[in-house]
């Protein structure tokens, strides 16, 4: 958020380019630009928030609020207690979403983009097309320079599962003991 919002107040033009995906904050990023250029092929993604819950579990926000609407008055005070949290972390992803973009979209509009990117109509990690960017109405070409290309042909990535190299200060296999022969 806050690399978006130094976007948001920069006074020259802003153009984002995303050539593969902007997931999450990078989705932020883009849409604090004037201008997104996408490849046919790339993807934004939704803005729900993700709760924390411990132990390296994290839940989407809007699936506490569903799920504590749905017991009721049979919820146990940690998910009423979560549930508060995830409409609170709703309403300030949406609040900051309509800052973002509502004077290229026009206020009503930001906010019912902002209702879809964080409300739970797509899983976190749903790919926005761009067709699907732009029939939400944000301000997106699939103009991206050939340039743009050509300089990431110089980072290749690594391949996905790839294992990598990894420094183990001691050794995994114990050493081997030599045996000497026996004599008779």
């Amino acid at each position: 958020m806050q690399i978006a919002m130094a976007l948001k107040r920069h006074p020259a033009k802003k153009i984002a380019i995303v050539p593969h995906y902007a997931m999450s904050g990078g989705t932020l990023i883009a849409l604090a630009a004037d201008e997104i250029l996408m490849d046919p092929n790339a993807v934004l993604g939704p803005l729900d928030p993700q709760l924390s819950i411990g132990a390296g579990q994290v839940i989407p926000a809007p699936s506490i609020i569903k799920a504590a609407k749905m017991k009721g008055d049979k919820a146990d005070d940690r998910t009423l207690m979560l549930a508060d949290l995830a409409e609170k972390a709703v309403k300030e992803m949406q609040d900051f979403i309509i800052w973002l973009i509502k004077d290229r979209v026009g206020e009503e509009r930001a906010r019912e983009v902002a209702k879809i990117l964080t409300e739970g109509t797509w899983t976190h990690d749903y790919p926005i097309t761009f067709e699907k960017a732009k029939e939400l109405g944000l301000p997106v070409s699939d103009q991206v320079p050939i340039e743009v290309y050509k300089l990431m042909e110089l980072y290749p990535q690594a391949a996905p599962n790839r294992p990598g190299v990894e420094y183990i200060p001691y050794p995994i296999v114990p050493p081997r003991r030599v045996v000497e022969p026996v004599r008779k």
